[in-house]
């Protein structure tokens, strides 16, 4: 699957569905589903370095040169959806990730019973 480094903030804003554009300085033709990655760098209160959920990516605006505005599809598109967070090494640009890596989660609201569990078990360890 193609796959976007991102600040950890950034990362985390789309994760819990608040960014529904990301700002790039760059231009992709690609369009469909997207996996969001967390760089490396450390940030109190969030995830850094995993891989945090796949959003739809259906559509660019250009607002100047080099200011482009990717628009994300909300979680409540089947094609955007949460993940079980694994380590990626980001790179620049669009990169790569083994789709095997992936494993989406049996739930699409985040304030269910079993999203709630599953945000104290698996992603509350994971935030610095």
């Amino acid at each position: 699957m193609m796959a976007l480094s991102i600040h950890p903030e950034y990362a985390w804003q789309i994760f819990i569905g608040k960014k529904p554009i990301e700002y790039r300085s760059w231009r992709t033709n690609y369009r469909g589903p997207l996996l969001i990655c967390a760089t490396a760098q450390r940030k109190r209160g969030y995830i850094s370095g995993h891989a945090l959920c796949v959003v739809n990516l259906i559509g660019i605006e250009t607002y100047g040169t080099h200011d482009f505005g990717w628009q994300l599809a909300p979680f409540t598109d089947d094609n955007s959806y949460w993940i079980t967070p694994f380590p990626v090494k980001g790179q620049l640009k669009l990169f790569n990730v083994d789709d095997q890596l992936i494993h989406s989660v049996p739930w699409h609201n985040l304030n269910s019973t079993p999203a709630q569990q599953w945000w104290q078990n698996i992603t509350e360890p994971l935030r610095y």
